[in-house]
């Protein structure tokens, strides 16, 4: 167990409007105090204010990978706020490949107002947004997926009413939900423990920094039973992402006792949450008795990110 940044007092939120966001990346592009203010304004969408804000306004999906709830979340949102969304499958743009990443941000900016992205490598995100003159976000990339952790946040803070001080265990492999859930919890005054097996952790340029900011922690851990005891909620995710498919009979045997089951649970809280980002394996990194159980909010966080990336988009394109 080793600690990654120590705890602190979470700064009081500041007085103001947010500061208008250009892009949105990663987690560290928001501050503690833009986050929480996001989070606001979703929780005010999903209670039915979501009025028209983005009348006209068109975002381009731009997908190397085929998604469920990103594509859907996204298109719901933006006919939801009086906009449209346009879907680019994997096979259309071929980005990188048949187009070039420079020459398709710079296109899209002329036909758009917001381009959403879901590709394999964090580098071509990134450089979507350095030659895009519209906003980007990463809505999911190898280094991190912010727009989902959002949607975890929005689903903490429903339930607990505040973010600082709750203690959540990631049990599994250091990948990009473990990379931008480490940022945020540092930013939020939140006690990140990450279990993983040796080999599996984050990367350490992630964690050193979201040492950084020093309002909440991260601790890594090997045992998951330690990580997870007196923890507020659990959170796991696949033993393999998309494109390492190749990986699952290597990583099978060094995860195994990294499953979420019933019996892990109980080292938690009595009213732990559990926590999934979805595609989920069944009974493989998380079983159906807890995946389906009394405990789980893995449906109010898919659920939560339509509701997030309403407010997000909303702030991008300066219309709240």
């Amino acid at each position: 167990m080793s600690p990654v940044a120590p705890r602190a007092a979470q700064p009081a939120r500041s007085s103001g409007a947010p500061s208008r966001l250009s892009h949105y990346l990663g987690v560290a592009d928001l501050s503690a105090d833009a986050i929480l203010d996001l989070l606001d304004l979703a929780l005010d969408l999903k209670r039915g204010h979501a009025a028209p804000r983005l009348p006209n306004k068109t975002a381009a999906l731009v997908f190397q990978k085929p998604s469920l709830r990103t594509r859907v979340s996204f298109e719901v949102a933006m006919v939801q706020l009086g906009g449209h969304a346009l879907y680019l499958s994997p096979a259309e743009i071929q980005l990188g490949q048949r187009e070039g990443v420079p020459d398709a941000a710079r296109v899209l900016s002329r036909y758009v107002d917001v381009i959403v992205a879901r590709v394999f490598l964090h580098s071509d995100v990134a450089s979507l947004a350095a030659h895009a003159s519209v906003p980007v976000i990463n809505a999911l990339s190898d280094r991190e997926h912010p727009c989902q952790i959002l949607a975890d946040l929005l689903t903490l803070y429903e339930r607990h009413g505040s973010l600082r001080g709750l203690k959540l265990a990631y049990v599994g492999d250091g990948n990009n939900i473990a990379h931008s859930l480490a940022l945020a919890a540092t930013r939020l005054g939140i006690e990140l423990r990450i279990a993983s097996p040796d080999g599996y952790e984050p990367d350490p340029i992630v964690l050193e920094q979201a040492a950084q900011d020093a309002s909440g922690s991260v601790e890594l851990y090997r045992d998951p039973h330690q990580a997870v005891h007196g923890v507020d909620a659990i959170y796991t995710d696949a033993w393999y992402s998309m494109g390492q498919e190749s990986e699952a009979e290597l990583r099978a045997p060094l995860f195994r006792r990294y499953q979420v089951n019933q019996e892990l649970v109980l080292h938690a809280a009595a009213d732990a949450l559990v926590m999934h980002c979805l595609p989920a394996h069944r009974n493989q990194e998380i079983t159906d008795e807890v995946l389906d159980g009394p405990q789980s909010v893995v449906y109010d966080q898919a659920e939560n990110r339509l509701h997030a990336q309403k407010a997000l988009l909303v702030r991008l394109l300066g219309q709240g």
